[in-house]
């Protein structure tokens, strides 16, 4: 099995507290509103929504993945989870893990620290264009949520 791993730093005008509360600790309720062009869906397959929990997000297009929950520290704005199931594996990718952190800025904003981990099946490599694809994605759904929090100031508040 290869790892391809990516680190990204995200710039989000949005309270700490409040983008973890709609993108991690409440995403059942609001990831749909927060990322409606993307996200269908959000259930509790198994678990409380702490560490163990198991997660299907239903995406806009109908597609689904199941998202596990390894460490969820909501004090330091932390989650550790992977994507186990789902069609964005394709035939390349065993699973994508995830390590996010959210930093206050101290300007009434925070940064989305983004430690991701492609594990490919085989010795399978990502392309270039794979991974920028990627990247791309991420900041979109970052940027999403940022523009619907943004001009919706009562989700989270």
């Amino acid at each position: 099995m290869g790892i391809t791993k990516l680190s990204q730093e995200i710039k989000v005008q949005i309270s700490p507290k409040r983008f973890f509360k709609a993108m991690v600790t409440e995403s059942e309720t609001n990831l749909p509103k927060v990322i409606p062009k993307a996200i269908k869906s959000v259930e509790i397959l198994h678990g409380d929504g702490g560490s163990g929990t198991i997660r299907k997000t239903t995406f806009a297009d109908g597609s689904a993945a199941t998202y596990k929950i390894h460490a969820l520290e909501t004090e330091n704005y932390e989650c550790k989870f992977s994507m186990i199931e789902g069609s964005t594996l394709g035939d390349k990718l065993e699973s994508i893990h995830f390590d996010q952190k959210i930093v206050d800025t101290k300007d009434g904003g925070c940064i989305v620290k983004l430690e991701t981990e492609y594990h490919t099946k085989g010795d399978i490599q990502l392309s270039d264009d794979e991974i920028k694809v990627a990247k791309e994605q991420n900041i979109g759904y970052y940027s999403l949520a940022e523009e619907t929090l943004l001009a919706n100031p009562s989700i989270c508040a």
